[in-house]
């Protein structure tokens, strides 16, 4: 089974939505919140669209 995002509504009445693998591991923690569903849904499509392909950029502590 393939990933999938989960579109939920935190205690504080704000959307987020994190990234899990097929086999149900959270791969991606909660996002920001979000005001209104609409906002959240522009962030996972924003994901989708902007960092299909991203390069893992190692910062030195």
């Amino acid at each position: 089974m393939a990933g999938k995002f989960e579109l939920y509504t935190d205690k504080g009445g704000e959307f987020r939505f994190r990234l899990k693998a097929g086999n149900g591991e959270v791969i991606a923690l909660s996002s920001e919140g979000y005001t209104t569903k609409a906002a959240a849904k522009n962030g996972i499509e924003s994901i989708r669209k902007n960092a299909p392909d991203a390069p893992v950029v190692e910062l030195d502590d």
